[in-house]
């Protein structure tokens, strides 16, 4: 589905209005900056967040980090404490921000809501969800496990978006609305997956070790699907909403029901 911008709005936006334009406008960074440039301008009384938030940093991870930081500090761990640990994610592992970046590029294309790429870095909680993921596993990663379950108590009570610090995430994911998300430790996600609100990738409670599903490329799962349990979603696969998922998912497939069961093609 193709956005329309009508012509009020496009003055705000900008001109910037699918991957194709922002190819010839430059970098995504520069995409943003010129959109939010429009916003400022276009409602001064937001200027001081568009400020705050990306006309006043030279690079996206500085403007990613300070937003995130905001959003995640608290009495016990300062704002000014969280982005020097995400600005170290960042350091030490470029392909985070790499992954963000692909993460705002198939929201603009995916969502039909979003209008521009500066939305979702600025608005969207699906998508500040899934970047403080991002350190969180990171940190995992590092065996920085207390300060992974603070990321991840921080985006439950923030974002209503619960995700084990353990649990893998690709590139190009996208969370629609994302609230009541719920992915457990051995989940493993692949590249291109679209999540809507309501969706848990749990265990049946019956075992231990593996025992979240697999979700592969270019998946969509509906709107609270249930899946349940070690097993795997095949590539492009699509889950219709309210399904409970109990067994593997051929490639290609819709399924659907409580339980799911294969209703097309």
């Amino acid at each position: 589905m193709t956005n329309r911008i009508s012509k009020r709005h496009a003055s705000e936006f900008g001109a910037i209005g699918n991957v194709a334009e922002l190819r010839a406008a430059g970098s995504l960074w520069q995409a943003i900056r010129q959109e939010v440039k429009l916003r400022a301008d276009f409602e001064p009384i937001m200027a001081t967040f568009f400020h705050a938030s990306v006309l006043n940093h030279d690079t996206i991870e500085g403007a990613l980090s300070f937003i995130l930081a905001s959003k995640l500090d608290s009495p016990i761990v300062s704002s000014m404490a969280i982005r020097e640990i995400i600005e170290q994610a960042y350091v030490k592992d470029p392909s985070i921000i790499h992954a963000a970046e692909i993460d705002i590029k198939a929201t603009r294309e995916r969502d039909p809501a979003c209008n521009s790429f500066s939305t979702p870095f600025l608005f969207y909680k699906g998508f500040h969800a899934l970047q403080s993921h991002r350190i969180a596993h990171w940190l995992w990663q590092e065996e920085r496990h207390s300060l992974a379950f603070y990321f991840q108590n921080q985006m439950s009570n923030l974002f209503g978006v619960d995700i084990h610090p353990a649990a893998s995430m690709g590139c190009g994911v996208m969370f629609d609305h994302a609230t009541g998300l719920v992915i457990g430790e051995t989940a493993v996600i692949d590249d291109d997956v679209s999540i809507l609100h309501g969706v848990t990738l749990g265990g049946t409670g019956k075992a231990a070790g593996d025992r979240h599903p697999k979700i592969r490329k270019n998946v969509i799962l509906g709107a609270n699907a249930t899946l349940l349990g070690n097993i795997t979603v095949g590539s492009s696969a699509k889950v219709g909403a309210g399904s409970v998922v109990l067994n593997d998912v051929p490639e290609g497939v819709t399924v659907a029901g409580v339980p799911a069961v294969i209703v097309g093609g």
